[in-house]
């Protein structure tokens, strides 16, 4: 099953399951919200990584939910939306989000406009395998391996190894990765850090307690070496 990463704020049940279909096909893991207060509770549960927003949404509408969330987080928005009028594009910019489609909408555009903004965002493909020293992750089968030896790791440890490598030699602040990892209004602690890096290192360090790989900036955060 494919983690869910990607979340669709569309009030049309129809349409927004053929954008998942599609996106699944694709191998990103999606789910739906059709209201803007269901995609508040989807980003307390889940490690959204962007978020496709209709503007005409039940109640509180896409302008007004991306102001409320940018108050927040940065997450990547994609507004989709039947208005085609430069007022709103601009208007949807200018609260926050990263890019504009009108509809209707072709699904090949919207995947190859989600893998872009991914990329930009996060600086690598989601598709593509992660590999450092005798580890390879492969995001598409949501596996690791270490000298060609299945690792078996949680799904917070999976999530939060993935992100560390894609941002290799940068520094992670704690709070950057709790949000990031655990999610928008995550009831848990942020002490659970750094339980899961502890558990990382050692399964991937040759010597967990002199860690080449996830190094400690101490008073900031973390940094990955490859």
């Amino acid at each position: 099953m494919l983690q869910s990463e990607i979340l669709i704020v569309e009030d049309d049940r129809d349409l927004a399951e053929i954008a998942i279909d599609y996106m699944e096909q694709k191998g990103l893991g999606c789910l739906r919200a059709g209201s803007a207060e269901d995609a508040f509770d989807a980003l307390y549960q889940h490690p959204i990584r962007l978020i496709i927003l209709d503007i005409n949404l039940p109640g509180m509408n896409g302008f007004q939910f991306i102001e409320k969330l940018r108050k927040e987080t940065q997450v990547p928005v994609i507004f989709i939306s039947a208005r085609t009028s430069d007022t709103d594009k601009v208007k949807g910019l200018m609260l926050g989000g990263d890019d504009y489609l009108s509809k209707p909408y072709s699904l090949a555009e919207l995947h190859s406009r989600v893998l872009a903004l991914l990329r930009r965002t996060y600086g690598y493909s989601v598709l593509q395998p992660l590999c450092f020293s005798d580890i390879i992750i492969d995001q598409k089968r949501q596996t690791v391996e270490k000298a060609g030896r299945p690792l078996e790791l949680t799904s917070k440890m999976y999530e939060l190894l993935v992100y560390l490598a894609a941002h290799p030699g940068e520094i992670l602040t704690k709070e950057r990765l709790f949000t990031e990892i655990w999610g928008y209004g995550s009831e848990s602690t942020p002490s659970v850090l750094a339980v899961h890096i502890r558990w990382l290192r050692e399964k991937i360090e040759k010597d967990p307690s002199n860690p080449k790989h996830i190094l400690t900036v101490y008073g900031k955060g973390y940094r990955f070496e490859e």
